[in-house]
Protein backbone atom coordinates (compact mmCIF):
# COMPACT_ATOMS: atom_id res chain seq x y z
CA UNK A 1 0.00 0.00 0.00
CA UNK A 2 1.51 3.59 -0.96
CA UNK A 3 2.29 5.59 2.47
CA UNK A 4 0.05 8.32 1.19
CA UNK A 5 -2.76 6.24 0.85
CA UNK A 6 -1.78 4.53 4.56
CA UNK A 7 -1.62 7.57 6.08
CA UNK A 8 -4.69 8.85 4.64
CA UNK A 9 -7.19 5.58 6.09
CA UNK A 10 -4.94 5.57 9.53
CA UNK A 11 -6.02 9.82 9.54
CA UNK A 12 -9.43 8.78 9.35
CA UNK A 13 -9.85 6.38 11.65
CA UNK A 14 -8.22 8.17 14.03
CA UNK A 15 -10.90 11.08 13.33
CA UNK A 16 -13.77 8.34 13.59
CA UNK A 17 -12.79 7.06 17.07
CA UNK A 18 -11.78 10.11 18.65
CA UNK A 19 -15.00 11.20 17.50
CA UNK A 20 -16.73 8.17 19.03
CA UNK A 21 -15.11 9.14 22.20
CA UNK A 22 -16.50 12.45 22.35
CA UNK A 23 -20.09 11.36 20.99
CA UNK A 24 -20.02 9.12 23.96
CA UNK A 25 -18.20 11.69 26.60
CA UNK A 26 -21.41 13.89 25.51
CA UNK A 27 -23.86 11.22 25.80
CA UNK A 28 -23.19 10.55 29.33
CA UNK A 29 -22.79 14.19 30.15
CA UNK A 30 -26.90 14.53 29.15
CA UNK A 31 -27.89 11.36 31.08
CA UNK A 32 -26.04 12.75 34.29
CA UNK A 33 -28.32 16.31 33.00
CA UNK A 34 -31.22 14.31 32.65
CA UNK A 35 -30.69 12.44 36.01
CA UNK A 36 -31.25 15.56 38.12
CA UNK A 37 -33.87 16.99 36.48
CA UNK A 38 -37.04 17.66 38.81
CA UNK A 39 -39.80 15.08 38.14
CA UNK A 40 -40.96 11.84 38.04
CA UNK A 41 -38.55 9.35 39.93
CA UNK A 42 -36.86 6.52 37.52
CA UNK A 43 -34.94 3.30 38.12
CA UNK A 44 -30.95 3.74 38.59
CA UNK A 45 -30.08 0.64 37.11
CA UNK A 46 -30.66 1.58 34.00
CA UNK A 47 -27.94 4.10 33.74
CA UNK A 48 -25.74 2.43 36.04
CA UNK A 49 -25.74 -0.39 33.38
CA UNK A 50 -25.53 2.35 30.35
CA UNK A 51 -22.46 3.07 32.18
CA UNK A 52 -21.07 0.34 32.53
CA UNK A 53 -21.65 -0.71 28.62
CA UNK A 54 -20.23 2.77 28.06
CA UNK A 55 -16.89 2.19 30.02
CA UNK A 56 -16.49 -0.94 28.17
CA UNK A 57 -16.95 0.69 24.61
CA UNK A 58 -14.96 3.28 25.64
CA UNK A 59 -12.09 1.32 26.78
CA UNK A 60 -12.38 -0.48 23.20
CA UNK A 61 -12.01 2.62 21.34
CA UNK A 62 -8.82 3.96 23.59
CA UNK A 63 -7.00 0.55 22.70
CA UNK A 64 -8.17 1.28 19.09
CA UNK A 65 -6.38 4.72 19.09
CA UNK A 66 -3.21 2.67 20.56
CA UNK A 67 -3.41 0.32 17.65
CA UNK A 68 -3.77 3.37 14.99
CA UNK A 69 -0.59 4.68 16.80
CA UNK A 70 1.31 1.41 16.74
CA UNK A 71 0.31 1.28 13.07
CA UNK A 72 1.09 5.10 12.41
CA UNK A 73 4.49 4.03 14.51
CA UNK A 74 4.94 1.34 11.72
CA UNK A 75 4.19 3.40 8.83
CA UNK A 76 7.29 6.20 10.06
CA UNK A 77 9.57 2.91 10.71
CA UNK A 78 8.74 1.36 6.82
CA UNK A 79 6.87 -1.73 8.22
CA UNK A 80 3.60 -0.71 7.78
CA UNK A 81 1.68 -3.60 5.54
CA UNK A 82 3.83 -6.30 7.36
CA UNK A 83 2.36 -8.96 9.57
CA UNK A 84 3.80 -8.71 13.27
CA UNK A 85 3.54 -12.35 13.59
CA UNK A 86 5.07 -13.50 10.34
CA UNK A 87 6.74 -11.04 8.53
CA UNK A 88 3.87 -11.73 5.68
CA UNK A 89 2.38 -9.36 3.25
CA UNK A 90 -1.18 -7.82 4.66
CA UNK A 91 -3.14 -7.33 1.50
CA UNK A 92 -4.24 -4.15 0.43
CA UNK A 93 -7.69 -4.76 0.88
CA UNK A 94 -7.48 -5.90 4.28
CA UNK A 95 -6.14 -2.56 4.87
CA UNK A 96 -8.32 -0.77 3.40
CA UNK A 97 -10.90 -2.75 5.97
CA UNK A 98 -8.85 -1.92 8.75
CA UNK A 99 -6.05 -0.01 8.45
CA UNK A 100 -4.87 -1.05 11.84
CA UNK A 101 -4.71 -5.01 10.96
CA UNK A 102 -1.45 -6.23 12.77
CA UNK A 103 -1.74 -9.27 11.40
CA UNK A 104 -3.01 -11.08 8.13
CA UNK A 105 -6.61 -12.49 7.81
CA UNK A 106 -5.41 -16.67 8.56
CA UNK A 107 -3.15 -15.17 11.08
CA UNK A 108 -6.12 -13.03 13.09
CA UNK A 109 -8.49 -16.47 12.39
CA UNK A 110 -5.95 -18.76 13.97
CA UNK A 111 -5.52 -21.06 10.79
CA UNK A 112 -2.01 -20.50 9.97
Amino acid sequence: MEHARAKELLDAERLRVQSALADLKEAGREDRTAANEPGEMYDSAEPLAKEGVDDSVRAELRERLTAIARAEERLAAGTYGYSLRSGDIIPDDRLEADPAAELTIQEARGTT
